[in-house]
C-alpha cells in the first residue's frame, strides 16, 4: 500500500510540475504580446498628437485656456434679464404673513405665496386682469425662486411669520419680487 501511495505522490508531483510549466509559458506568451502592443501603442499616440498639433498651427488659432474660457462664457439668464430690464420703481417692504396660520397645516405655504402676490398687486399698483383688458398686454407680476424657496423652507406647514422681499418695477409695468438683501 505505501508503494502504490508513494507511486500517486509521484504523479500528483510530476502533473503539478507540468501544470506550471504551462502556466508559466502562458504568463511569458501574454506579456510577449502586452509588450509588443505598449510598444505600438507609444510609437502611434505621438503621431497623432503631432497631426493635432499641426492642424491647430495651420488655423492661427489660440487655444483657450480654461481661464479665458470662463471669462468668454455668456451671462446667465437672470444677468440677461436684469442688464435688459430698466427698473423704474423698487421698493423693499415687510410682508406680515400671519394670516396664513389661521389656514389648515397642510394649506399654509400656498396662502402664504397668495398673500405675498396680492400684497405685491396692492402695494405696486398692479392692475388686475379685466375680461375687457386681454387685447392688451397684461402686466405680469413674478415671484422670484428665492422668495418661493424661503417660503416653502420649512415645509407647507410652517410657514414664516414675515418675509421681506425688494418689488422691482420695469418700464413696461412688470414687477418682479425678489428677496430683500441680507435676508
Amino acid at each position: 500500500m505505501e508503494k502504490e501511495k508513494e507511486k500517486e505522490e509521484q504523479k500528483t508531483d510530476e502533473e503539478q510540475k507540468e501544470s506550471a510549466e504551462t502556466v508559466e509559458e502562458a504568463k511569458a506568451e501574454v506579456e510577449e504580446e502586452t509588450e509588443e502592443v505598449s510598444k505600438e501603442e507609444k510609437e502611434e499616440i505621438p503621431e497623432k498628437e503631432e497631426v493635432v498639433e499641426e492642424t491647430v498651427e495651420a488655423e492661427g488659432e489660440e487655444i483657450p485656456t480654461p481661464v479665458e474660457e470662463e471669462e468668454a462664457k455668456p451671462p446667465s439668464r437672470e444677468e440677461k434679464v436684469e442688464e435688459e430690464e430698466e427698473i423704474v420703481e423698487e421698493r423693499i417692504y415687510t410682508v406680515p404673513l400671519g394670516k396664513c396660520w389661521i389656514m389648515p397645516p397642510n394649506k399654509r405655504a400656498p396662502k402664504a405665496m397668495r398673500i405675498i402676490r396680492g400684497f405685491v398687486v396692492k402695494h405696486m399698483k398692479l392692475e388686475k386682469r379685466g375680461e375687457g383688458e386681454e387685447e392688451e398686454e397684461a402686466k405680469r407680476l413674478v415671484i422670484s425662486n428665492d422668495v418661493n424657496e424661503r417660503v416653502w423652507m420649512r415645509g407647507i406647514e410652517k410657514p414664516p411669520r414675515k418675509i421681506r422681499i425688494r418689488a422691482a418695477k420695469d418700464k413696461e409695468g412688470n414687477v418682479t419680487v425678489y428677496l430683500a438683501e441680507g435676508d
